[in-house]
Protein backbone atom coordinates (compact mmCIF):
# COMPACT_ATOMS: atom_id res chain seq x y z
CA UNK A 1 0.00 0.00 0.00
CA UNK A 2 0.54 3.46 -0.72
CA UNK A 3 -0.66 6.37 1.33
CA UNK A 4 -2.99 8.64 0.18
CA UNK A 5 -1.43 12.13 -0.66
CA UNK A 6 -4.76 14.08 -0.37
CA UNK A 7 -6.77 12.04 2.02
CA UNK A 8 -10.24 14.81 2.04
CA UNK A 9 -12.81 13.84 -0.35
CA UNK A 10 -15.18 16.88 0.10
CA UNK A 11 -18.17 15.45 -1.54
CA UNK A 12 -18.44 13.00 1.11
CA UNK A 13 -18.72 15.87 3.56
CA UNK A 14 -21.54 17.89 4.70
CA UNK A 15 -25.00 17.54 5.96
CA UNK A 16 -27.10 16.18 2.72
CA UNK A 17 -29.18 12.83 2.98
CA UNK A 18 -26.69 11.51 0.67
CA UNK A 19 -22.96 12.29 -0.81
CA UNK A 20 -21.28 10.83 -3.42
CA UNK A 21 -18.15 11.01 -4.99
CA UNK A 22 -15.28 9.37 -6.12
CA UNK A 23 -11.34 8.82 -5.54
CA UNK A 24 -8.55 7.43 -7.61
CA UNK A 25 -6.89 4.80 -6.47
CA UNK A 26 -3.93 2.56 -9.10
CA UNK A 27 -5.45 4.57 -12.05
CA UNK A 28 -8.86 3.09 -11.05
CA UNK A 29 -11.89 5.40 -10.18
CA UNK A 30 -14.16 4.14 -6.65
CA UNK A 31 -17.31 4.93 -6.41
CA UNK A 32 -18.31 5.96 -2.41
CA UNK A 33 -21.72 7.00 -1.23
CA UNK A 34 -22.87 8.41 2.19
CA UNK A 35 -26.38 8.64 3.35
CA UNK A 36 -27.87 8.69 6.33
CA UNK A 37 -31.74 8.23 7.26
CA UNK A 38 -33.68 5.11 6.12
CA UNK A 39 -34.96 7.27 3.43
CA UNK A 40 -31.65 7.91 1.47
CA UNK A 41 -30.42 4.72 1.99
CA UNK A 42 -33.30 2.99 0.72
CA UNK A 43 -32.90 5.42 -2.29
CA UNK A 44 -29.29 3.66 -2.76
CA UNK A 45 -30.08 0.65 -2.35
CA UNK A 46 -32.65 1.04 -4.96
CA UNK A 47 -30.05 2.49 -7.32
CA UNK A 48 -27.74 -0.80 -6.86
CA UNK A 49 -31.22 -2.78 -7.64
CA UNK A 50 -31.49 -1.09 -10.41
CA UNK A 51 -28.09 -1.66 -12.13
CA UNK A 52 -28.01 -5.43 -10.68
CA UNK A 53 -31.30 -5.78 -12.74
CA UNK A 54 -30.16 -4.25 -15.53
CA UNK A 55 -27.28 -5.89 -15.53
CA UNK A 56 -24.47 -2.93 -15.36
CA UNK A 57 -21.75 -1.74 -12.75
CA UNK A 58 -22.94 -1.15 -9.60
CA UNK A 59 -23.06 2.91 -8.44
CA UNK A 60 -20.71 2.15 -5.80
CA UNK A 61 -17.76 0.35 -4.48
CA UNK A 62 -18.40 1.11 -0.81
CA UNK A 63 -20.86 2.68 1.01
CA UNK A 64 -21.32 4.53 4.24
CA UNK A 65 -24.39 4.54 5.83
CA UNK A 66 -24.94 6.71 9.37
CA UNK A 67 -27.52 6.80 11.80
CA UNK A 68 -27.15 11.15 12.50
CA UNK A 69 -26.74 13.90 9.50
CA UNK A 70 -23.49 14.85 9.07
CA UNK A 71 -21.98 11.85 11.36
CA UNK A 72 -21.45 11.90 15.26
CA UNK A 73 -21.36 16.19 15.20
CA UNK A 74 -25.07 15.43 14.12
CA UNK A 75 -25.82 12.92 16.73
CA UNK A 76 -28.09 12.40 19.94
CA UNK A 77 -25.14 13.41 21.80
CA UNK A 78 -24.98 16.78 20.96
CA UNK A 79 -27.16 18.98 22.50
CA UNK A 80 -30.80 20.10 21.57
CA UNK A 81 -31.74 22.81 19.84
CA UNK A 82 -28.36 23.36 17.70
CA UNK A 83 -29.00 24.12 13.88
CA UNK A 84 -27.63 23.04 11.13
CA UNK A 85 -24.94 26.14 11.06
CA UNK A 86 -24.08 24.85 13.89
CA UNK A 87 -23.25 21.25 12.89
CA UNK A 88 -21.39 22.73 9.93
CA UNK A 89 -19.14 25.27 12.36
CA UNK A 90 -18.56 21.96 14.58
CA UNK A 91 -17.85 20.11 11.73
CA UNK A 92 -14.99 22.33 10.32
CA UNK A 93 -13.50 22.79 13.42
CA UNK A 94 -13.17 19.11 13.09
CA UNK A 95 -11.81 19.02 9.95
CA UNK A 96 -9.41 21.75 10.87
CA UNK A 97 -7.75 20.24 13.70
CA UNK A 98 -7.25 17.06 11.45
CA UNK A 99 -5.33 19.04 8.87
CA UNK A 100 -3.39 20.57 11.65
CA UNK A 101 -1.96 17.33 12.65
CA UNK A 102 1.82 15.94 12.26
CA UNK A 103 0.39 12.43 11.39
CA UNK A 104 -2.72 12.14 9.71
CA UNK A 105 -2.49 7.97 8.99
CA UNK A 106 -3.72 5.52 11.61
CA UNK A 107 -1.50 3.05 10.91
CA UNK A 108 1.35 5.82 11.30
CA UNK A 109 0.34 6.50 15.01
CA UNK A 110 2.55 6.12 17.41
CA UNK A 111 0.13 5.16 19.97
CA UNK A 112 -1.49 2.58 17.29
CA UNK A 113 2.19 1.17 16.27
CA UNK A 114 2.48 0.87 20.39
CA UNK A 115 -0.46 -0.94 20.56
CA UNK A 116 0.59 -3.49 17.82
CA UNK A 117 3.70 -4.05 18.66
CA UNK A 118 2.84 -4.80 22.40
CA UNK A 119 -0.07 -6.45 22.37
CA UNK A 120 -2.13 -6.98 19.54
CA UNK A 121 1.01 -8.59 17.37
CA UNK A 122 0.31 -7.60 13.89
CA UNK A 123 -2.54 -5.85 11.78
CA UNK A 124 -5.27 -8.76 10.97
CA UNK A 125 -3.48 -11.21 13.02
CA UNK A 126 -5.36 -13.64 15.37
CA UNK A 127 -5.77 -10.96 18.29
CA UNK A 128 -6.14 -8.17 16.47
CA UNK A 129 -9.08 -9.85 14.25
CA UNK A 130 -10.74 -10.95 17.30
CA UNK A 131 -10.47 -7.83 19.24
CA UNK A 132 -10.73 -5.50 16.61
CA UNK A 133 -12.92 -6.64 13.98
CA UNK A 134 -16.69 -7.01 13.64
CA UNK A 135 -18.45 -9.91 11.55
CA UNK A 136 -22.20 -9.72 10.18
CA UNK A 137 -24.30 -12.44 12.08
CA UNK A 138 -27.13 -13.32 10.29
CA UNK A 139 -30.27 -13.49 13.56
CA UNK A 140 -33.15 -14.76 12.97
CA UNK A 141 -36.32 -12.91 13.71
CA UNK A 142 -38.75 -13.65 15.93
CA UNK A 143 -42.91 -12.73 15.61
CA UNK A 144 -44.84 -13.10 19.13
Amino acid sequence: GKDLKDIEILPVRGLEGIKEGALEINGKQVRVAVAHGLKNVSHILNKIRKAKEEGTEPPYHFIEVMACAGGCVGGGGQPYGVTDELRKKRAEGIYQDDRDKKIRYSHKNPGVLKLYEEYLGKPLGPKSEELLHTHYIGRPIYIK
